[in-house]
């Protein structure tokens, strides 16, 4: 009997450490957007229950967070940076910027193509190798708190895309995703349900490849 219960635990075993390597660990970088802040269900949830049981989705967002390392709340000085390089995702989905063209941030956009840089150079030297995709923020349709979708549309994303070029990475647009979009975002920055399913969704179509 112990014999058959030790074979049994190791099967267990086996079978578990099979699923866990066959399993994609996917996480979601970003601010408050990513959070889910002021929803019932974030979009990395929602991107979870699309993607299916083989993909394991973390969310690693956090409230106010900038790329820039001299903005007033950076994510390479937060633990959720630190959580989800311990996560060891197979893919990161960058999704940051948004809070980066506050002006207070921005008066150092200078260094925005060097600190995101560094973020995908530290993501690309863990263990897992992961393949990393930069997302372009979502649309902003006022000027709620210094954000300004003007300097995200002019200053933001050609950097993004030029860092993107460079180290030959998948842009995921999420600003055309929620252009024209506006009665879905309640305080003119945060989508509601129905703009966070738009993000999970185009975020989706990148990881799946459709």
């Amino acid at each position: 009997m112990k014999k058959f219960l030790l074979l049994s635990v190791l099967l267990l075993c086996t079978i578990s450490c099979l699923w866990a390597q066959d399993t994609i660990r996917v996480a979601c970088v970003g601010n408050s957007i990513t959070r889910g802040w002021g929803l019932p269900e974030d979009y990395p949830a929602m991107l979870g229950k699309i993607l299916g049981d083989k993909y394991k989705v973390g969310n690693f967002g956090e409230n106010s967070r900038t790329v820039l390392n001299r903005g007033d709340y950076p994510y390479m000085r937060s633990d959720v940076f630190f959580g989800a390089l311990k996560f060891m995702p197979d893919v990161v989905v960058i999704k940051l910027g948004t809070n980066d063209s506050k002006p207070e941030n921005w008066q150092y956009g200078s260094d925005y193509e060097k600190d995101l840089t560094s973020l995908i150079t530290i993501f690309q030297h863990i263990p897992s190798h992961p393949e990393i995709y930069l997302c372009y923020p979502a649309k902003v349709y006022g000027d709620t708190w210094g954000i300004s979708d003007e300097t995200i549309t002019n200053n933001i994303i050609p950097i993004i895309k030029k860092v993107a070029e460079e180290r030959n990475l998948q842009i995921i647009d999420l600003h055309s995703a929620t252009d024209g979009m506006e009665e879905n975002f309640p305080d003119k920055v945060h989508p509601d349900s129905q703009g966070a399913a738009a993000i999970a969704v185009t975020v989706y179509r990148a990881i799946a490849k459709e």
